[in-house]
Formats: structure tokens, sequence, C-alpha cells
């Protein structure tokens, strides 16, 4: 799903910190915010909002970190060209990897020639980035719980139906492949069942069956088993049990 992501509901401090929570849910590590104050606005930042490294893997398996400086620009119009320059000369003081501008909306045009002009006549040692509105939507368009935190996103939560339809589907098929493995372990003659019970089971697998197919009932390697029995128990727990009730 497409979102468009509402950010004139936020003020610059609001769009500081989601920028710094979304750095750090796309990986980033040493995230620092340099707010540097309890206040609203941050006049201590001094040209960049925050600090971080990235993890780059080299060819061979080898690890590095590459310093970035953060730079967060929340504006209705286009950003203006003097609004980069303390970014600029912060980063030719202290030498990152990367200078980034992150943008809630986009840069003006004098802004976008302003950059273009400073790398041809400065040749910087570090690289510049900037992330306009579109590419900052599409780096957060599946981290849903942050969108929701700060208000940015107007879809509403499922309701209790769709909830309880995916929990009763996770329901039927854990069930199907514990069943199976019963199967299993009966034919080996490692398990006795009341064989009243065991007709009953057997039309229960196969309304399953019909129900999803048997191509869509496993198995399931440990990666999708896992992903499976956490969705049953988070569904659950929104739903009003207690976490890890996985009974079936």
């Amino acid at each position: 799903m497409k979102r468009k992501l509402l950010f004139d509901r936020l003020d610059s401090t609001e769009f500081e910190e989601f920028c710094f929570e979304l750095i750090e849910a796309i990986g980033f590590v040493n995230v620092d915010w340099r707010k540097g104050t309890g206040k609203k606005t941050s006049p201590a930042d001094r040209g960049r909002d925050i600090e971080c490294q990235q993890v780059v893997k080299d060819i061979d398996g080898a690890t590095h970190l590459e310093t970035w400086l953060i730079d967060c620009k929340h504006f209705k119009s286009g950003i203006p060209p003097k609004e980069l320059q303390n970014l600029l000369t912060w980063a030719e003081a202290k030498s990152p990897n990367v200078a980034l501008f992150i943008a809630s909306n986009y840069l003006s045009n004098g802004a976008k020639d302003y950059l273009e002009e400073y790398r041809s006549n400065r040749r910087p040692p570090f690289k510049i980035k900037v992330w306009e509105a579109p590419q900052l939507q599409k780096l957060a368009a599946k981290k849903i719980g942050l969108l929701r935190k700060f208000n940015l996103v107007s879809d509403p939560i499922r309701n209790v139906n769709q909830l309880l339809k995916a929990e009763h589907e996770l329901f039927e098929k854990i069930w199907y492949d514990r069943h199976q493995l019963l199967r299993q372990l009966k034919a080996e003659g490692k398990e006795k069942v009341d064989e009243e019970v065991w007709k009953g089971a057997r039309r229960a697998a196969a309304k399953v069956e019909k129900k999803y197919g048997k191509k869509n009932l496993g198995p399931y390697d440990k990666f999708d088993w896992g992903m499976i029995n956490g969705k049953l128990s988070a569904l659950r727990w929104v739903l009003g049990d207690d976490w890890d009730m996985l009974d079936t």
C-alpha cells in the first residue's frame, strides 16, 4: 500500500525526532540526536541534527563504519540554498563520509543548483546526499509502528472481524501442521490416539485441506514456522490473550 506521509502534522523538532527514529529503524548504528537541549528548538546542534554510522561490508567480508552527518529540513515550501550551508561547513570541519539532507518536502531549484556548484567547485572529500519527500516516504513505508507513533498516516486500524479472521486462519494452519506430525508418529507406533477422536481429527484435517489447499499448508521451514507462530501470538495478544498463547 502506497501511503502519503502527513509531515504537516509535525513541527520541526518532531520531524527531527522522526528522522532520528527512522535512521535507527533502517539499520544505522551509534545514532546521536544532537538536539543539545530540552527546548523545542535545537540551538546546540552546530549545523547537524543527527550523527550516525553505517556498517559497510567489503567484498572480502570485512566490515567498517562510515560516519554520516544529517541535517533535517522541515519546510512547507522548497528549501533555499542558505539552509544548506551550516551542514556543509560542519562537514568540511569534521570530514564525515556522507553529509545528508533529509527534507520533508523538496529542495528548491536554487538549492539543487547550489549543491551542484558546491560539488564542482569545492570537490569535497565527503558524499552529499539528499532524501526528499518521495525517498523518505519509500524508506519509511513499511515502518507502520513508527508512522503511527508520529501520526503520519490516516489508515484505519484493522477492525476486530479482520483480526479474528486472520487469527482463525493461523490457528487452523498450525493445528493442521501439528496434526500431520501426530499422524506420522501414530503411523510409526510412537503415539496412540483413540480411534473415534482420530476419525474426528481426520475429518477436520480434510476440511482444512479443502479450505486452503494442501500446497498452502506446509511443510514449513524453521523461519516460516517461527513467523506463523509469532503472528498468531501477536494477534491473540491484541485480542486480549497473554503473550505466547499458542494453544491449538
